[in-house]
């Protein structure tokens, strides 16, 4: 059992396709099996199970409501303690269906704070910690530090962080073509202890 209190936790599977043996499903499987043996409660949301319209209108953004179809995700996001993002890195960022998830579902109407015009408006995910975990073709370490991670810390700073999300950890799996077996355990083991505490 976890040290830690039980939390609420928020996952989103980004993986675009439905395939269930894709390395993004199974880590988030990983990451469940770990949190929910330690007595945390998950919410999964699969963007790849969800038929959403794309956003194509900024007043859209700023005024209208969350498609209805995603109001479930919404609540689980707001309900949450945490979140948890995991995805594949698809031209240096987020997949275009699983960015497009997140234009709908964080509408300026329903996740900041009303200011009447006066100063910054406040997201209403503040006090929520989050983890990303994305996995990529290249080795981490490339992405890391001759890319700056750029597309991933675009989301962080961008998204997450402008609804108030703090603090964001990144846990990057690279090389994914390539890796053996027993790589492929210890990432495993990895979601399952980062799971289990809720990190």
């Amino acid at each position: 059992m976890s040290e830690r209190a039980p939390r609420s936790i928020a996952l989103v599977q980004g993986h675009p396709d439905p395939n269930p043996d894709h390395l993004c499903q199974v880590l988030a499987d990983a990451y469940c099996e770990g949190a929910r043996g330690a007595g945390h409660e998950v919410a999964v949301i699969d963007v790849a199970k969800l038929d959403f319209p794309i956003l194509r209108c900024p007043a859209a953004f700023d005024n209208d409501p969350v498609p209805e179809v995603l109001v479930p995700a919404k609540e689980a996001l707001l309900a949450a303690d945490h979140l948890v993002v995991v995805f594949p890195l698809w031209l240096g960022t987020l997949p275009a269906l699983t960015k497009g998830f997140f234009e709908q579902v964080l509408h300026r109407s329903d996740m900041f704070e009303d200011t009447n015009g006066r100063g910054w408006p406040k997201g209403r995910l503040a006090g929520k910690s989050a983890r990303i975990v994305a996995t990529m073709g290249m080795p981490a370490a490339v992405f890391r530090w001759w890319y700056f991670g750029h597309g991933v810390r675009a989301f962080e700073r961008s998204v997450l962080g402008v609804v108030g999300v703090k603090p964001i950890r990144e846990t990057l799996f690279g090389g994914v073509e390539t890796v053996d077996d027993a790589r492929r355990t210890q990432w495993l083991d990895t979601m399952r202890k980062l799971g289990a505490e809720a990190r």
